[in-house]
C-alpha cells in the first residue's frame, strides 16, 4: 500500500513539473494562430466542435491549448504509461482526458468522450492515435462526429526550426524561440452514414483533407 502511494505521489510530481518545463519551453515559441473565427463563433453560439490533429504535430499546441480551458474540453489518451504523463500534461492545461484508444480500451473511451462532448461541445482528437499509422486516420474521430453532430475541425502545426524525432510519426519538437503556426481547416459536416462503405467513404475524405500537412524532416 505504501509503495502504490510513494508510486502515485511521485508520478503527480513528476508530471507537474513536466507540465511547468512544457510551459517555460514553449513561452519561447512566436505563435501565430490562422482561422480560428470562425469554428469559435460557431462554438459560442451554441455548436458543437471536433478539432482533429495528426499525433506527429500536437506538442507546438500544448501552451496555445491552455486558452480553451473555460469550455471544459475533454481529449482522449491512452492508457500506456506514457499515456498517463499526457494525461496529466491535458488536465493541467484545463482538458480533461478520458482514457483509451483503438487498441485498449476504446469503446468505453469512445462513450466516455461522446457523454462529455454532448456537455462541453468542445473535444480534440488525435486522429491517427498513439501508434498510427502515420497518416491514417482512425474511425473514432467519424463515430464522434456521427453521434454528436458535431463540426470537424482539423488542426495543422508546423515550426520554422524543430527537431524531428525517430519515432513512428516523425514526431515534432519545436527547437527554442521558434516561429509556430497553428492552422485551423475549415469546418467540415459529416452526415451519419447508413452503411459502412459511407462511413469508410467519410474517413477517407478526412484523411485526403489533412494527410499533405503531415510534415517530413
Amino acid at each position: 500500500m505504501f509503495k502504490k502511494i510513494r508510486n502515485a505521489i511521485t508520478s503527480q510530481l513528476a508530471t507537474a513539473l513536466l507540465y511547468r518545463l512544457i510551459r517555460a519551453y514553449s513561452w519561447t515559441f512566436c505563435i501565430k494562430v490562422e482561422n480560428e473565427d470562425d469554428w469559435l463563433t460557431y462554438l459560442e453560439n451554441g455548436g458543437s466542435v471536433l478539432i482533429c490533429i495528426w499525433h506527429q504535430q500536437f506538442f507546438p499546441a500544448i501552451r496555445f491549448f491552455k486558452k480553451y480551458e473555460k469550455y471544459n474540453p475533454s481529449l482522449m489518451i491512452s492508457k500506456s504509461k506514457d499515456g498517463e504523463i499526457i494525461a496529466g500534461v491535458a488536465k493541467r492545461s484545463g482538458w480533461h482526458p478520458v482514457r483509451g484508444s483503438s487498441s485498449r480500451g476504446g469503446r468505453d473511451a469512445l462513450h466516455g468522450m461522446i457523454d462529455r462532448f454532448k456537455k462541453s461541445r468542445l473535444s480534440a482528437h488525435v486522429v491517427d492515435g498513439p501508434r498510427g499509422p502515420a497518416g491514417v486516420v482512425k474511425a473514432g474521430v467519424i463515430s464522434m462526429a456521427h453521434t454528436t453532430g458535431a463540426m470537424t475541425v482539423p488542426l495543422y502545426t508546423s515550426a520554422d526550426k524543430a527537431w524531428y524525432m525517430n519515432s513512428w510519426d516523425t514526431f515534432i519538437l519545436p527547437k527554442p524561440f521558434a516561429k509556430i503556426t497553428l492552422s485551423f481547416g475549415e469546418m467540415i459536416k459529416f452526415e451519419a452514414s447508413q452503411n459502412r462503405e459511407g462511413f469508410e467513404k467519410q474517413r477517407l475524405q478526412l484523411e485526403k483533407i489533412m494527410r499533405p500537412e503531415l510534415k517530413s524532416s
